[in-house]
């Protein structure tokens, strides 16, 4: 049988879904048969055929777990599903059943099994199956991520481990996640403190890493829904600075950071012209991401030809304006896809250099 790790958060977009990547990673280099189940899949997509939660498809993807895959997402969310559970239009019993088949595959093909719980230990109430009440089914032992401050994850800690103690789950361990690199250790001094009277164990997960919200051009075009053109092999690179096209062309490209996305309005021939000049050469072309074009003017027949003939990545839209393109990007809580290549690279040798999986391994032992 398989040993299993149940990862819990206290909250949304604390970086559960990377730590549980981390971990698939980390187990594969010590274990030959790994597996992951997400039991509760609120966030849907199409993959190969079959609706799953997302971080399966995802985990799926990276790891090539295809055989496993009618395993990984057995109990999907749909939006009505709470609606249908309140009107007894949903046998929940079946619902338990088909999670239990599941992981029993799951546990019977691994050596190592990585649960991922679905945004805090109470989500999935109605359905009779929180987290909480999964980890007591699955008979399996907690890992909590947690942000990274001190008094709010003492605060949230606490407020989680009681429904786990009333379904009778054991929280082994917390990981403090998205840790400021200047306050790590005497973040963690202070949550070791605090918890010195607990049976968990305290741990340090990933420093804070702006890279990792960061979105690609990819992502941008895809949560705008616009088309990119130009350039479409480096549609992956991450953006790592947005920025107005709004002073003078001089001061915009004195201004350019590197891996810089400009937002520049289609009556700005000047400076339109100027930057797809600029991405031609090699001292620039790792300063510009691309460029998002927005404005109810059309783009001069010259410029745009200049445009193309640069071959500089860029979206046009006449129904958005500078501000709501600006707010809409930043705004956007950026979810890991598994062409992130980059990305998913950058945080296994994080991983690597960062969490301790000897140390996880001994102590979901037994």
């Amino acid at each position: 049988m398989a040993k299993k790790l149940f990862i819990a958060a206290t909250g949304q977009n604390i970086g559960k879904t990377t730590v549980s990547l981390s971990l698939v990673h980390l187990a594969k280099k010590k274990y030959h048969r790994v597996g992951f189940i997400k039991p509760l899949g609120p966030k849907l997509v199409e993959y190969k055929g079959i609706t799953v939660d997302t971080d399966a498809a995802l985990i799926c993807q990276i790891f090539a777990m295809g055989r496993d895959l009618p395993y990984m997402s057995p109990v999907i969310i749909h939006p009505d599903s709470t609606r249908k559970a309140l009107n007894g239009e949903l046998d929940l019993q079946d619902l338990e059943k088909k999670m239990l088949e599941a992981c029993a595959v799951l546990e019977k093909r691994c050596d190592f099994l990585i649960i991922e719980g679905s945004g805090h230990p109470g989500v999935g109430s109605v359905v009779n199956l929180s987290n909480a009440r999964i980890a007591r089914l699955l008979e399996a032992k907690v890992l909590m991520i947690t942000g990274g401050g001190v008094g709010s994850v003492i605060d949230n800690v606490y407020m989680n481990k009681a429904l786990f103690e009333k379904e009778g789950v054991e929280v082994r361990a917390m990981m403090a996640n998205k840790l400021l690199p200047e306050k790590r250790e005497s973040t963690l001094n202070y949550l070791e403190k605090a918890f010195s009277g607990e049976t968990f164990q305290v741990l340090g997960g990933f420093n804070y890493q702006p890279v990792l919200a960061n979105p690609t051009l990819d992502r941008v075009a895809k949560i705008l829904g616009l088309k990119i053109n130009g350039n479409k092999r480096d549609t992956r690179r991450i953006i790592h600075h947005l920025q107005i096209g709004s002073p003078s062309t001089q001061r915009v490209t004195e201004l350019l950071r590197d891996d810089t996305l400009l937002i520049v309005t289609s009556s700005r021939d000047e400076l339109l012209v100027t930057l797809s000049n600029m991405y031609q050469i090699p001292a620039y072309r790792n300063k510009i991401v691309g460029m998002l074009i927005p404005g109810i003017h059309e783009v001069s027949d010259i410029t745009q030809q200049i445009i193309d003939r640069s071959n500089i990545p860029y979206l046009r839209t006449s129904s958005h304006t500078t501000g709501k393109l600006y707010r809409t990007i930043n705004e956007d809580v950026y979810k890991l896809q598994a062409e992130d290549k980059e990305k998913i690279d950058m945080i296994e040798k994080l991983a690597e250099a960062r969490l301790d999986f000897d140390k996880l391994d001994e102590l979901f032992s037994d």
